[in-house]
């Protein structure tokens, strides 16, 4: 019962909803170009119930995993009013609609997020230590500096330090620290660094470890935690901003990731179904109800880069046989070709996720998290 309440159930939550906000998307731009939409259902086939209106069948099925919008010919022109008749920029709107639907989801997530009061760590980031021969050690940065700011950004916390740094790899960081010098008192310096890709193991981006400290920190005087915290709570504009900033954020972030894996870095973690599950238990038991909202907006951000990805099956694989036809100035790829090329990318899905699938499994079998 444990498992249902924190993972099974927030997961399908999430899973539903996210996956109807993207046929959402491909719902309404086919409604406006006129296109004819078959079926707009909830979950999956068999179907349990459904009703006819205006041409469109409306049903609610027995599989509760998301659901789906069938349009009329996707790969046949034959109809004047099916997806595959329309203007080739028509169906790159109608195919990338899902993905767009995921991508400002986040932004409504993030804001009502950060327009309910939650605690946020405060308190110095103090460098521990700087790697020896690293861009840190070469900006002339110490052990002992603590960190006011970075590229003209505040730095409230530890968080703030990794987060600043990763969003700005492979470039020059401008540190804005204040050092302690000899005889009492602080001196403010600004120094350059570079975030580099190809960092050693161990070193992260710059070559430096932050050291959690409460000292300095006028919000929490207990000394037996790491970090003091305050609660933070945004008005309806502010949250806005912050939900817009924190999709960018997440935007780019796992660009990067992907990029570090060219200079040899970690790739992103590859999660199935069941792994997914697991790391939302995780979430509602150790942060709460509340940043799950967080969890579904970057799992949101997720389902918008795969499914625009240019893989067979997938809207942006089926974008890819758009774009091949204004390369070859209106020729189409014959619709039984393409249809065999969606077969078979659907296949290989399927077989990665039993694949991914299965190292879930034994990772929750050795009680690994997802986060470790």
């Amino acid at each position: 019962m444990h498992t249902v309440f924190y993972s099974v159930l927030p997961f399908v939550g999430m899973l539903v909803a996210l996956i109807v906000v993207h046929e959402l998307g491909h719902y309404f731009t086919a409604k406006i170009f006129g296109i004819k939409v078959l079926e707009a259902g909830l979950g999956y086939p068999p179907r349990a119930w459904g009703f006819t209106w205006r041409g469109t069948i409306y049903s609610f099925n027995w599989i509760p995993l998301g659901g789906f919008v069938r349009l009329l010919g996707e790969e046949d022109p034959t109809d004047p009013q099916s997806l595959a008749a329309q203007k080739a920029w028509k169906r790159i709107i109608v195919l990338a609609a899902g993905s767009g639907m995921n991508i400002i989801t986040p932004i409504v997530l993030f804001a009502i997020a950060f327009m309910l009061p939650r605690d946020v760590p405060v308190g110095p980031a103090v460098i521990e230590k700087v790697e020896i021969g690293s861009p840190a050690a070469a900006a002339g940065l110490r052990a002992d500096d603590r960190i006011i700011s970075l590229d003209g950004s505040e730095v409230k916390n530890t968080l703030d330090v990794g987060r600043i740094i990763r969003l700005n790899m492979g470039e020059e960081i401008t540190f804005e620290v204040s050092r302690p010098i000899s005889g009492g008192g602080f001196e403010t310096i600004k120094t350059d660094a570079k975030a580099r890709w190809d960092a050693p193991s161990g070193q992260g981006p710059t070559g430096i470890s932050i050291a959690n400290l409460v000292g300095g920190s006028q919000i929490c005087q207990t000394a037996d935690l790491d970090q003091c915290k305050e609660t933070e709570r945004y008005g309806l504009l502010g949250a806005i901003g912050k939900g817009w900033t924190s999709t960018i954020d997440a935007l780019v972030l796992a660009r990067n990731q992907v990029i570090s894996l060219f200079y040899g870095g970690e790739g992103p973690q590859v999660a199935g179904p069941v792994g997914i599950a697991d790391a939302t238990g995780d979430v509602v038991e150790q942060a709460g109800w509340q940043t799950l909202l967080d969890f579904a907006a970057l799992l949101s951000i997720n389902l918008a880069i795969v499914n625009i990805l240019p893989l067979p099956m997938l809207d942006g694989g089926r974008i890819v046989f758009v774009l091949i036809e204004i390369v070859r100035r209106g020729k189409r790829v014959a619709p039984e070709k393409e249809a065999i090329v969606h077969l078979v990318g659907l296949a290989a899905m399927l077989t990665l996720a039993v694949v991914i699938t299965y190292f879930d499994v034994l990772r929750l079998i050795d009680g690994r998290s997802l986060f470790d």
